[in-house]
């Protein structure tokens, strides 16, 4: 269960941000025996598929239909990474998500599992709500959390599913925190605030932060656990190809930062000096806030991975330098 070049890998949202950084980091190791399967529609998401190498490419709702009729054409699939979803937090169409997240999340991993394949799928740091219940990955609380948004409410429900059915003693679940870098253009108000803070920066010189509506919060003083998606992939990778491992990981730095470092790091990669303002945050938003975010990363980091290559800091230049400035994607890694 070690070895990608072995067998037909399926990539689910293979020209989305994260999907498509797994296909390039594998591409980096030499294996492109990868079929992509997306919902490529009116965007410029197709771009991210532009330098990448790939077997095939199947349209998300034709992959769904040859896995419900056990079509010959995926018998020779070793490995699935599922990262296709609806990724809005703010999307309020519950039975949108409850179809595209969770429905499709279970009949694709009830077919590998039947077939002995390797499942690993996305899960969400959005299903840890507001973390008053912690933020450890321990498959035995998971009941007990309350996510804040209906996408972090389809994300659990598949952990739930997952815990119920036995799956994660066979499966890899994936909680990712704020993961940012090449290749999120197309997420639109979903991208990251790096990508966001470049944008306003060549416009009007400064860079909007959200103000605090908590008192033990100062204001850009919020935290969450950023992680470069380069780190993203390749602890990706490691999971999927570590034997025995199975069950639901946290994937982050480890480390709650600010948003206010976050900003300052794009200012110090452009060599500005930093200029914030405080903006109110949408009503969409405020009952649905995390404010403090940070993956415990013990279980990850027991299975022999070595910690995040990239600080903060690190991550920020990188992106800003290498890829939003010259307005390069993934192709120039």
């Amino acid at each position: 269960m070690s070895d990608l070049s072995k067998g037909k890998i399926l990539v689910t949202g293979g020209a989305g941000f994260i999907g498509s950084a797994l296909v390039w980091a594998m591409n980096s190791r030499g294996i492109d025996n990868i079929l992509v399967a997306d919902r490529l529609a009116t965007d410029e998401k197709w771009r991210n598929l532009s330098p990448l190498r790939f077997d095939d490419y199947v349209s998300a709702d034709d992959l769904l239909d040859a896995v419900r009729s056990e079509a010959l054409a995926l018998n020779d699939i070793r490995w699935v990474f599922h990262l296709g979803a609806c990724a809005s937090t703010t999307e309020r169409d519950l039975g949108f998500l409850m179809n595209n997240n969770y429905g499709y999340t279970r009949q694709l991993c009830e077919w590998s599992v039947r077939r002995a394949v390797r499942f690993v799928y996305a899960s969400s740091a959005a299903t840890y709500g507001d973390g008053s219940q912690g933020m450890d990955e321990n498959e035995s609380g998971i009941n007990r959390l309350r996510p804040l948004n209906a996408y972090g409410f389809s994300k659990q429900l598949f952990d739930l599913h997952a815990k119920r059915r036995g799956y994660l003693g066979q499966v890899v679940g994936l909680k990712y925190f704020n993961v940012f870098g090449p290749n999120e253009a197309h997420k639109g108000e979903m991208r990251s605030l790096v990508s966001k803070a470049f944008d306003q920066l060549q416009e009007t010189g400064r860079i909007e932060l959200f103000k605090s509506y908590k008192p033990e919060f100062r204001d850009g003083e919020q935290k969450r656990d950023f992680l470069y998606v380069k780190d993203a992939v390749d602890m990706t990778i490691h999971l999927a190809i570590r034997q025995g491992t199975a069950g639901l990981f946290n994937l982050g730095s480890g480390q709650a930062r600010t948003w206010i470092d976050l900003a300052t790091a794009v200012f110090a990669a452009l060599g500005k000096r930093p200029e914030i303002e405080f903006i109110e945050m949408p009503d969409v938003l405020r009952g649905k806030y995390q404010y403090f975010t940070q993956a415990n990363i013990a279980k990850l980091m027991a299975t022999g991975y070595k910690g995040p290559r990239y600080s903060l800091e690190a991550a920020v230049a990188d992106y800003v330098q290498n890829y939003l400035v010259p307005g390069k994607n993934l192709e120039a890694l």
